[in-house]
């Protein structure tokens, strides 16, 4: 494990308890104390300040990367030179250069490599979207996550040098590689327009965004993040269809609600701003917020030898939708998605197709009435004109 703070105890928990046998046999932390308070914590044997001292273990198989963003990129030519399997934390790079030079010497170097996007292995996003990809909600129009809350945990994050960016970058990762995959991963995104802007916090970085993703099928995705959000953490999916929607909250209003006097009150849920009054504490945040599927599906996959759900090239895809959100919240104007490296599908055509009600009309829309009345909303396919009709119950059409 490299790395011992907020997230590197989330993996910890997760990794060490879900298939029983799995054990982090080595910890690296910039800080000895904070290496050594870890390694009490989750019973680890060895602990070291020294980065290539952990990669290098000889009982480590693969390498756990949960570190500060700025310090991936030394972090995974490190296991590249050990030829170790490596997992890393979102987001990939603070930028999609970054991003593509690791994604690039990963693959040279022949070894496994998992993007750590937990948001996509919880289990109501497992299910959305399996109901989507069997069609239920037919072709996916538009797809739109949001992830908010009052700020991150550590100093860095707020730091733009290290962190890369601000609230986009730290919660825009989650939102956009899940539109990505409600829309298809191979789905080639095309162009961003993105508001952005310091509201609250004395920083450098934005703390509130509003972003639109058009992808080349037609397919809009949309992503709304912010470090102002009071309230706790709040986590929302919709997707829409032509047959049909989905709606999840992950965090907030889940069917679990608590009123307390703060008496006894701890720790309640992750950033949440209170231990007393109505609270909404998760049942197992492990399992909820995807970290118990994510290194199931990481583990699972490099012992079968096969790429895992999310690899380092879905984390550079992510990179590069984020830059053209950052050059759009300057430029004011769509900004073009710049992808060097492409292996989805090219040059989808947008969808038109018109559903037909019969020879002569096209179908906008059909609805039973308040009183009874099915009503026809239809497009004449050679004037253009949109007319009002009244199916009856032999199926004549009447105005």
């Amino acid at each position: 494990m490299l790395g011992s703070g907020f997230i590197a105890r989330f993996y910890a928990a997760a990794i060490q308890g879900l298939r029983k046998k799995d054990t982090i046999v080595s910890v690296y932390s910039r800080r000895e104390e904070s290496a050594k308070k870890f390694a009490q914590d989750y019973h680890v044997a060895h602990y070291t300040t020294s980065m290539e001292e952990a990669v290098n273990q000889p009982e480590a198989d693969i390498v756990c990367i949960a570190l500060h963003n700025n310090l991936h990129e030394a972090a995974v030519m490190a296991c590249v030179k050990a030829t170790k399997a490596v997992i890393t934390t979102k987001p990939l790079g603070r930028n999609a250069s970054e991003a593509l030079r690791m994604m690039q010497a990963v693959e040279e170097a022949g070894i496994f490599n998992g993007y750590l996007e937990d948001l996509c292995y919880t289990p109501k996003f497992l299910k959305a979207l399996e109901s989507v990809q069997s069609g239920a909600l037919g072709r996916i129009l538009w797809a739109k996550s949001r992830e908010t809350h009052p700020g991150p945990h550590s100093e860095w994050f707020w730091d733009l040098e290290q962190a890369g960016g601000g609230a986009m970058l730290d919660l825009g990762c989650h939102c956009v590689e899940i539109a990505r995959s409600y829309i298809g991963k191979d789905v080639k995104p095309i162009e961003v327009m993105c508001w952005a802007d310091t509201q609250v916090k004395p920083i450098l970085a934005e703390d509130h965004a509003i972003a639109l993703i058009k992808y080349e099928n037609g397919a809009i995705g949309q992503f709304e993040v912010s470090w102002t959000f009071r309230g706790g953490l709040d986590l929302r999916d919709e997707v829409m269809g032509t047959e049909g929607t989905i709606w999840i909250n992950n965090f907030l209003r889940t069917g679990f609600e608590m009123f307390t006097t703060g008496k006894g009150g701890d720790y309640i849920a992750e950033k949440a701003e209170s231990n007393s009054g109505w609270l909404f504490p998760m049942g197992d945040e492990l399992n909820d917020l995807g970290y118990n599927h994510m290194f199931a599906d990481m583990f699972d996959c490099m012992e079968k030898g096969k790429p895992p759900r999310e690899t380092f090239y879905d984390g550079y895809v992510v990179n590069a939708i984020l830059d053209a959100a950052y050059r759009s919240s300057k430029s004011k104007c769509w900004e073009t998605v710049t992808l060097p490296v492409w292996r989805g599908k090219e040059e989808i055509k947008k969808h038109t197709a018109f559903t037909d009600y019969n020879e002569e009309y096209y179908l906008i829309k059909e609805e039973i009435t308040h009183y009874g009345d099915t009503k026809l909303i239809l497009k004449d396919k050679k004037t253009g004109k949109i007319i009002e009709k009244i199916k009856e119950l032999n199926h004549k059409l009447k105005e």
